[in-house]
């Protein structure tokens, strides 16, 4: 039996799990499985021997309710997907937009004073979330390239973290709240008329045609590039104490970067 470095048998343990859910097993996102719209990039990806991708979403609407805040000394956390928070609509396809909130009990808003919503009110949020992939290299000069391939493609949020771990993003986003959670009716209360939630779908429609074409872009850029194989080395102390520096100044570099952004 061949000896695997431990970037090798990792990558192979992700592919081995990226088989099986393509074969029908759930994974742990809200759909449940890859998007169809990323499997070529992540098979491109993974067809290179120093890069393999650890998570992926082609771009998405989803809409949830708040968890329940938690209120300590006049401070509120945020309201997220735990402690009783609950999806409401998720999809990776524009068509599954049109009308989309007819399926859902939405009453309207008799009046609405902002000054009586309380703290810990749970609202619920419309989100359009772009391309996100993450993907995990061999080494920080393939991460490194990785990374220069996705800023040159528009992916300006995108950074190098730790264990060459690159994430590949970008800002076209867009997050509103549009409706007030009623936990001891059970009740969603609108925020926004309806004209506003198609013009919602609207936005997000345009904004799916972007992620798409820069996801195309991504992939040309990246079918085009060459990341060599590393020949295998044993890296002395000295060495890795140097690699430890030079990766700790291109994560300041990094962060210094996208702050001034």
């Amino acid at each position: 039996m061949v000896n695997q470095d431990p970037f090798t048998q990792k990558k192979k343990h992700i592919l081995d799990s990226i088989a099986s859910t393509n074969e029908g097993t759930l994974d742990s996102s809200p759909k449940g499985s890859i998007d169809k719209a990323c499997i070529p990039i992540i098979d491109l990806i993974n067809s290179f021997d120093n890069m393999v991708t650890t998570s992926s979403c082609s771009g998405r609407v989803s809409v949830f309710v708040e968890g329940i805040k938690e209120t300590d000394d006049d401070k509120v956390k945020i309201g997220a997907k735990g402690n009783e928070g609950k999806w409401l609509f998720v999809t990776h396809e524009p068509e599954n937009l049109n009308n989309w909130f007819e399926k859902f009990q939405l009453k309207d808003q008799e009046k609405l004073d902002v000054s009586d919503v309380a703290a810990d009110t749970r609202y619920v949020l419309y989100k359009f979330e772009p391309l996100i992939l993450h993907v995990k290299c061999r080494d920080l000069d393939t991460a490194k390239q990785l990374y220069a391939i996705a800023m040159a493609c528009g992916f300006r949020e995108s950074g190098i973290g730790s264990n060459n771990n690159v994430a590949i993003r970008c800002s076209i986003r867009l997050d509103a709240p549009i409706a007030i959670y009623d936990g001891d009716q059970d009740s969603l209360y609108k925020l926004v008329s309806t004209e506003y939630l198609k013009l919602l779908c609207k936005i997000s429609k345009d904004r799916f045609t972007e992620n798409f074409h820069k996801l195309s872009i991504l992939y040309d850029s990246i079918s085009k590039a060459t990341f060599a194989t590393q020949p295998e080395h044993k890296e002395t102390k000295e060495e890795r104490r140097e690699r430890k520096m030079r990766e700790g100044l291109l994560k300041q570099q990094l962060l210094k970067s996208q702050s001034s952004s």
